[in-house]
């Protein structure tokens, strides 16, 4: 974001510094709104941050006008709030991270998907095909999980005959096409070597970005570990690289329970109940097409995350929590609509008293932290309870009291995750505890003295360091370019010895820097690009500033 508000090809291809070495090891979407912020307003904490909040009400307010008009206004205003109240959502939606402008275009596409089943098909699914193409270029196949939910949806419901539904298919499917297609092949025109590299890739190529390591790789477990061994945390709480084990319950406990798992069994649990009350309407029916749409997002991206193999970071499931959010809203309108049934009955106790006693048990892991409010869900969910079966009369009331006990859980993990400042490669929902929001190797500070080195560097380059992550922090401090040896993972097949060597001579870079890793080593420049490191250390004087070994690359 700080190089593409200075820089408009940085801003273009989403550099990870101004002079153009490497990008970010994702797509540029989301670099492009915080650069496009930062050059109009400056570059700062708030140029970068209030886009992202901004973007949570854009996705609160999608997702309300989508399930208003499949369950009725206030089905719409429990889906938002059930949205805005899910802990990861309030932790991403103030990150700067390309999962919030992600979600929010595809909200947008499902939203565009029930306007669809409206009126103008063609013009409302083109419209999704859109948001589709730019979710893709926010962080690629993850952006296209709701795909398969949108495409069954409008082919089971659409009122329109089953050409018409192929030809508005096409329509969205070249929609989606021009506007994902044109990066990636303007990433093919433009000269390699006037561009920067495409962090994430082996080749310098935007498709093996997707298929690799961050698309089907991530998800088959395929290059999973990076120079430094596995980032993964099997079986832990923290789950912030890596989170747990493959499987079903991954979503229900660990750091992935924290973050999504409060209406997730109620979500999954509405989904059946839906489509088993609506089996016998019109194929039209747009209550069952609404649980289409949400309940499918929701077991495909839910599948997705419970069993991808690579390093899965809890607040990924940020993704799935606008399905949630909407099938929770409109399995309690439905049933609540049926309440003078037997099904509609046991179905909204099932849907309120399960979704508050989960609430009470995702509490309960955390014991020491306000258990008062534990006591609370109690409370509420007995006296709606108890309403509901003695007095009829209000059951409204109980209603709103059963709500209160469902939501109070996760709105009380969201307000403690805003309370809270977040750092680092892996933040978590709730209150604070013993495992901190870091970077990758959690590294203090730089050195006033380090800083004021590089910022004196008249290099293009102050420095070089190996890791987009090492460098990131520096050139926040110093407003100077860093080169970035490896990209994100140190990896990356760029600078080669020979490419390095031509850029030393060319004096292209001040200084190099060798970083120490506590319980890794003497340092990090060993793996996939220490042969850069022994040519330096052969050639140029060393000093030790701080936890940086320092080499001048000027010669003097």
């Amino acid at each position: 974001a700080q190089a593409g508000s200075v820089n408009w090809e940085a801003l273009l291809f989403g550099s990870l510094d101004p002079r153009n070495f490497i990008t970010v090891d994702k797509p540029p979407v989301s670099q492009w709104v915080m650069g496009l912020s930062g050059q109009l307003f400056g570059f700062s904490s708030a140029s970068m941050l209030v886009p992202e909040a901004l973007m949570a009400v854009g996705s609160v307010w999608l997702l309300y006008g989508a399930v208003r008009r499949i369950g009725g206004r206030w089905a719409g205003l429990l889906a938002g709030a059930g949205l805005a109240l899910t802990p990861v959502a309030a932790l991403m939606f103030r990150f700067n991270n390309p999962d919030a402008v992600m979600v929010l275009l595809m909200t947008a596409a499902a939203y565009c998907t029930v306007r669809a089943l409206e009126r103008h098909g063609v013009r409302w699914m083109a419209l999704a095909g859109v948001a589709l193409g730019f979710a893709f270029l926010a962080k690629m196949l993850e952006g296209l999980l709701v795909l398969p939910a949108i495409v069954a949806t409008y082919w089971l419901a659409a009122p329109v005959s089953w050409r018409a539904r192929a030809a508005h298919s096409a329509a969205a499917l070249g929609a989606f096409l021009v506007s994902a297609g044109w990066y990636v092949l303007l990433t093919l025109a433009w000269p390699a070597s006037s561009r920067p590299y495409l962090a994430g890739s082996t080749d310098n190529n935007f498709m093996n970005l997707v298929l690799g390591y961050n698309g089907v790789a991530r998800v088959l477990g395929r290059h999973s570990e990076t120079s430094f061994g596995s980032m993964g945390i099997q079986g832990g709480s923290v789950g912030s690289w890596g989170g747990q084990s493959q499987g079903l319950a991954r979503l229900f406990h660990g750091e992935f329970g924290f973050e999504i798992g409060w209406l997730l069994p109620g979500a999954l649990l509405a989904t059946v109940l839906v489509l088993v009350e609506r089996g016998r309407a019109p194929r039209t029916d747009r209550v069952r097409a609404g649980a289409v749409l949400f309940g499918g997002w929701l077991l495909v991206d839910g599948l997705v995350l419970s069993f991808m193999h690579g390093t899965a970071h809890a607040y990924y499931c940020l993704s799935v929590a606008p399905a949630v959010a909407a099938m929770f809203a409109l399995g309690v309108r439905r049933m609540w609509e049926c309440r003078g049934t037997w099904f509609g009955r046991v179905g909204l106790t099932a849907l309120l008293a399960g979704t508050a006693g989960w609430g009470w048990w995702l509490l309960h892991r955390n014991p020491h932290w306000l258990p008062v409010i534990r006591w609370g869900i109690v409370v509420l969910a007995v006296a709606g309870l108890a309403f509901w079966i003695r007095k009829p009369v209000i059951a409204r009331g109980a209603l709103v009291l059963a709500l209160c006990a469902a939501l109070l859980g996760p709105a009380a993990y969201a307000v403690a995750t805003v309370a809270n400042a977040h750092q680092g490669g892996g933040p978590l929902v709730g209150p604070h505890r013993s495992a901190k929001d870091t970077g990758m190797w959690g590294r203090d500070a730089d050195t006033p003295a380090l800083e004021a080195l590089l910022s004196a560097s008249a290099a293009p380059w102050s420095a070089a360091i190996e890791r987009s992550s090492s460098a990131a922090g520096l050139e926040l401090a110093t407003h100077t370019a860093l080169m970035a040896i490896g990209g994100f993972s140190g990896t990356d097949p760029v600078p080669t010895l020979k490419q390095f060597q031509d850029d030393v001579a060319r004096h292209q870079i001040g200084y190099y820097l060798v970083e120490k890793a506590p319980g890794h080593g003497p340092s990090l420049n060993t793996r996939a690009h220490g042969d850069i490191t022994q040519w330096v250390a052969a050639h140029f004087p060393a000093q030790l500033i701080g936890s940086m070994t320092v080499y001048d690359l000027s010669g003097r």
